[in-house]
């Protein structure tokens, strides 16, 4: 796992012409990625859908669950993806998905960034039209999800009262508090949990820097020595936690993929309810 700042601007973008570049844009409210794609894209850009790409079909694991190995190594050779490629990410919120896909790279040590940003910080000329790339260049071969980037629902349990992990709660503080809401089955948090809402990382769209990060984090309570495991509604939006934990410097973080969507939805499970601490 690289140190290396995940963010990149589009000067630097301009002068690496070989990244392959991925719009990574979705839609909580159920507009059409691939409409906004097709209406205007960065040059060259690539389309990876969150649903049918980044994740397996909705159940028991949350919303939005890892794909199989296969189907996501499949994705990344239709747009040619390989290991040794540069990959460039991109969205129009800030990192939310983008950082999806580069947690996923990452993880596999495929070197991949996401455009600090978004595509509105992308000065030149759009492209418009569907994706007509070329498909099936790449060679990326998934076999497994490494385990040591991922945490499982139990897991987490076990981290609870574990003085050396931070659970990592990315959703908005009234989720976390457990203010009664349309998305949620249960209200609440993990219990211990700390509230590190996502859109935190971001000053005016832009990510903020990595000396301001580090006192964001340790003001939540998050100790940079410690492991963390960054959780949201269902394993999208953390991701933007952990690109601003990258930034920050932390090294020691892993991504709780089903998130609330699958701990909040185990009555089994416990939780708690209240405002943050701090």
């Amino acid at each position: 796992m690289s140190t290396t700042d995940p963010f990149v601007t589009a000067d630097w973008l301009a002068d690496h012409p070989d990244a392959v570049v991925v719009d990574c844009r979705w839609y909580l409210d159920g507009r059409s990625a691939v409409a906004a794609y097709e209406a205007g894209h960065l040059p060259g850009a690539r389309f990876v859908d969150l649903d049918a790409d980044l994740s397996a079909p909705p159940g028991v694991a949350g919303r939005h669950p890892l794909p199989e190995p296969a189907v996501f190594g499949a994705a990344m050779q239709r747009i040619g993806v390989h290991p040794r490629s540069l990959v460039v990410a991109y969205d129009d919120t800030g990192g939310y998905t983008a950082g999806r896909l580069w947690w996923m790279l990452d993880s596999l040590g495929v070197t991949a960034f996401v455009l600090a940003g978004g595509i509105a910080t992308y000065g030149g000329e759009l492209e418009v039209g569907p994706d007509e790339g070329p498909s099936g260049l790449g060679s990326l071969v998934v076999e497994r999800w490494p385990p040591h980037r991922f945490a499982t629902i139990d897991e987490v349990d076990r981290a609870i009262g574990d003085s050396s992990v931070t659970l990592v709660d990315a959703r908005s503080a009234e989720r976390f508090s457990g203010a009664e809401n349309p998305i949620d089955a249960r209200f609440g948090h993990v219990p211990g949990a700390v509230s590190v809402p996502a859109l935190g990382a971001l000053d005016a769209g832009l990510p903020r820097r990595a000396d301001a990060l580090v006192a964001h984090f340790e003001a939540a309570g998050v100790d940079r020595h410690h492991e963390v495991i960054a959780y949201c509604g269902s394993g999208v939006s953390a991701c933007l936690d952990l690109l601003a934990l990258r930034r920050a410097g932390h090294d020691k973080a892993r991504l709780y993929v089903g998130s609330w969507s699958e701990w909040g939805g185990d009555p089994h499970r416990p939780l708690e309810t209240g405002q943050p601490s701090g």
